[in-house]
């Protein structure tokens, strides 16, 4: 029996999420406030499209009701943080079923911050509540760190899968040939690191799904930064040219589409910022797009309007979930519809 990820721009099911609880990345009680009011409007732009599930903590069932009114489905389970694209499993199919692919999480390398004890069995929770079953991992991994075309192309970075943090005995090789069992895919193309500002406090240490992701088969998006000043105008060139002189499964030469940056440059603290309008969310007939009061927010959604002329583009604030280190695409994970 075969499995594979499907493309995202394929048709889901419903879009699991997870509720902001108490914990490191939100260290006071107003920043998880705010952080439940970024990820409730998340939830109800994705609603709009296709029926969510969200997963909250114990006894935080009626202030997320509050927040994401009688349209969002609940579960109840433990939980220690909030990014379900890392801690839920990776959906895949034969064609007729799904399964779910629960990889080995780590709390994002094992960083001092972190907790994982209940984030570690989350993708089985979730797979149970969906009724599939489960495809176990030995690999550490997590959802923003693959980022697949569907039709047997998957993006990874040195950074992550062979990271000291989370796979120090593995080869190139063995993560690849993991990552293909379990995803179907045949070719991994590698980026060396992620953006700047990913290797921070709150940091994934490179996850792929803030750099580039595809838009069609054939077609890869990649955040440009297009001031000099900043860490990751470098970072971006090198992106740019390492694709552009790549081709896929199939053979095609990639298209490369640069997506410039937001303009703002560093944060309140004086730290550079990884905005990125690559951490987007496509799901039935949307585009759920990071937006950061910014002049480039309507830039970038005119791009993806060009792209995706048979969804509507919705722009959401994504400030505050990437003060807690990542973006919409980190707080979503699809369920394929079969």
């Amino acid at each position: 029996m075969t499995y594979r990820m499907p493309a995202e721009w394929t048709r889901h099911e419903r879009t699991w999420m997870a509720w902001p609880s108490p914990n490191p990345t939100f260290t006071n009680a107003e920043e998880l406030a705010e952080a439940r009011t970024a990820w409730a409007s998340v939830a109800r732009a994705v609603r709009r499209f296709e029926p969510v599930t969200m997963v909250v903590g114990p006894g935080d069932a009626e202030s997320a009701r509050a927040l994401l009114g009688a349209d969002v489905d609940l579960v109840e389970r433990e939980l220690d943080d909030a990014w379900m694209r890392d801690i839920g499993p990776t959906f895949v199919t034969d064609g007729t079923r799904l399964a779910a692919v629960d990889w080995v999480f780590n709390g994002w390398g094992g960083q001092d911050w972190a907790r994982w004890e209940h984030d570690s069995t989350i993708a089985r929770h979730v797979a149970a509540a969906a009724g599939v079953p489960v495809l176990s991992s030995p690999l550490v991994n997590e959802g923003g760190a693959i980022h697949v075309d569907g039709e047997g192309t998957v993006l990874l970075t040195d950074t992550v899968q062979l990271g000291p943090g989370r796979n120090p005995e593995w080869s190139r090789l063995q993560v690849e040939e993991e990552i293909h069992a379990k995803l179907g895919t045949t070719k991994a193309i590698w980026l060396p690191h992620g953006l700047a500002g990913d290797y921070g406090l709150y940091g994934t240490q490179g996850h792929v799904d803030i750099v580039a992701a595809f838009a069609r088969p054939g077609t890869v998006l990649v955040h440009s930064q297009r001031d000099p000043a900043h860490p990751d105008h470098a970072r971006s060139l090198l992106y740019v040219d390492l694709l552009r002189g790549q081709t896929d499964a199939q053979g095609r030469p990639l298209e490369v589409i640069e997506v410039p940056a937001p303009t703002v440059l560093k944060d309140d603290e004086g730290d550079w910022v990884d905005y990125s309008y690559i951490n987007h969310y496509l799901c039935n007939d949307g585009v759920v797009l990071c937006a950061f009061d910014d002049p480039n927010d309507e830039v970038a959604a005119e791009i993806f309007r060009g792209l995706f002329p048979e969804r509507e583009v919705v722009l959401v604030d994504a400030r505050q979930i990437f003060a807690g280190g990542g973006g919409i695409h980190c707080i979503t994970q699809q369920q394929p519809a079969v």
